[in-house]
């Protein structure tokens, strides 16, 4: 039986297999354009300028987001979310997971973490030894945990994250438009030789030009939409599937802050920068801001662990913050509330019922 280093090495080898084949298809795609269509084909010299000055620019745009997509390595958790030397020896010889827990809720004590594991345990990776932090699951392909992970994608043989979420909708943005623009300019000579009007050796790459420009224009238009929806939600891919667990409960728009701030967690607050796949989405990765959760309008209690107060250090993160500042409030806003209610005087003639209502951000 071959190592397990050679099998590893292979199936690495493998995997650049769909990011050859979209760099073979590119480099064609650039030869019938620019050669068969615009050189041997148009014979209108201003046509051929038109189309040549904009095909460039969106395939200058396509191959640039594309190569940001691939070789951005994932961002990994840090050294703070690894357990200590004598805990890490403490929990790999513990065989309760009782006190396994324990061990983690401690190390965890000191860590901005909002999101629990459906059982409302730490999150823990067993594979990477760390505590994963908010939005951070474990990549299979990438053997590696990655922060605010959305998927592992074939196609760029690299796992689509915090690091390089920005580089793929950008990605898919440019490869739409490469490829509707194909399709657009190649449309009428499709016709003509289609049709026989003309006749001659670019025939074959003009329209398999076509045919393959509006195939992957539909494929690609479908996934563009679905993450510039994922965008506007603030979800992954894992998150639209699987809601991440806070503390007090389940919730699919627990990091959502609104439409515009959403837009903002991942191309930045400077829109100059938004169509260039240059790195500008907010915050380290490890900490994201939170809405209230769960928050219910007819109750004004609010369930939270037993260790919540070791659990929210003062962290120097602007978004996190904020998000402290709007939980804090509230809390304080009930505690003031249910002060005054112990203040006030009960009459047994009658009785008062007072409703207190707990207005959670859209």
């Amino acid at each position: 039986m071959a190592p397990t280093h050679v099998l590893r090495c292979c199936q690495r080898g493998l995997a650049w297999i769909p990011v050859i084949f979209i760099a073979l298809v590119v480099c064609w795609s650039y030869y019938a354009y620019v050669l068969e269509l615009c050189v041997y084909t148009i014979t209108n010299i201003g046509e051929q300028v038109i189309y040549l000055i904009f095909f460039h620019l969106s395939f200058v745009m396509f191959v640039w987001s594309y190569w940001k997509t691939i070789f951005t390595k994932p961002a990994n958790p840090s050294k703070e979310f690894c357990l200590p030397k004598a805990e890490k020896e403490r929990y790999e010889k513990e065989e309760r997971l009782e006190s396994q827990q324990e061990i983690l809720w401690r190390a965890a004590s000191t860590l901005p973490l909002y999101t629990r594991t459906g059982a409302g345990a730490i999150r823990y990776c067993d594979r990477c030894q760390v505590i994963k932090p908010d939005r951070c699951h474990h990549c299979s392909a990438c053997d590696m945990c990655v922060l605010k992970m959305d998927h592992h994608c074939p196609w760029v043989n690299n796992c689509v994250g915090f690091s390089n979420y920005k580089f793929f909708i950008l990605f898919l943005a440019y490869s739409l438009v490469y490829c509707l623009f194909i399709a657009a300019t190649v449309l009428k000579y499709f016709i003509k030789f289609w049709t026989n009007e003309v006749n001659n050796s670019a025939k074959f790459h003009v329209l398999f030009l076509f045919f393959v420009a509006a195939m992957f224009c539909i494929s690609i238009l479908s996934l563009f939409s679905y993450h510039l929806w994922l965008v506007g939600k603030n979800r992954s891919t894992i998150e639209a599937f699987r809601a991440p667990v806070f503390r007090t409960g389940s919730d699919k728009n627990g990091f959502s802050l609104g439409f515009r701030k959403n837009i903002a967690q991942v191309f930045g607050d400077q829109k100059k920068y938004w169509l260039l796949p240059i790195f500008t989405s907010q915050g380290d990765g490890l900490t994201f801001p939170t809405r209230l959760v769960n928050a219910d309008a007819e109750q004004a209690t609010v369930t939270l662990h037993p260790d919540t107060n070791k659990c929210m250090p003062d962290v120097s993160v602007s978004p996190l913050s904020e998000s402290q500042n709007r939980l804090l409030s509230n809390e304080q806003h009930a505690n003031n509330a249910e002060d005054h209610l112990a203040a006030t005087p009960l009459k047994s003639a009658e009785s008062e019922t007072i409703t207190i209502s707990v207005e959670s951000e859209s």
